[in-house]
């Protein structure tokens, strides 16, 4: 099994140019982004509510590609096939928690690089 990192930090050091304070801005608004679109996929998923996962998937939808976050892109993908076949059944339960893995590895993966001097 090939062994990608969730996300792509040769994308970030390329856009940011060697600059360490837009990188660690950068950095921030991607784990703020995966925290925000695990917390209202979990939100959407409880509710059953299919406007709140369309949202959140539009709006990281750009960002998950410009930094190639490939397996949650995909994820996403399939869950919109799913909700649009069969709503929030079995099949959605099953990919609910591969998503819920991906996007918290995801996130864990970029904590460490998340600069903790604004806190």
């Amino acid at each position: 099994m090939q062994n990608t990192p969730p996300v792509n930090f040769d994308k970030i050091d390329e856009m940011t140019e060697g600059d360490a304070d837009f990188r660690a801005e950068l950095v921030s608004a991607i784990f703020n982004s995966l925290v925000e679109l695990r917390d209202t996929y979990i939100d959407g998923a409880s509710l059953e509510n299919e406007d709140t996962i369309q949202e959140i998937r539009h709006k990281v939808k750009p960002s998950l590609a410009l930094f190639e976050i490939n397996v949650l892109n995909e994820l996403l993908n399939e869950g919109k096939e799913i909700l649009e076949e069969g709503g929030f059944g079995p099949e959605f339960l099953k990919h609910l928690d591969k998503f819920l893995d991906a996007v918290q590895e995801a996130i864990d993966y970029v904590e460490p690089y998340v600069s903790k001097s604004g806190e």
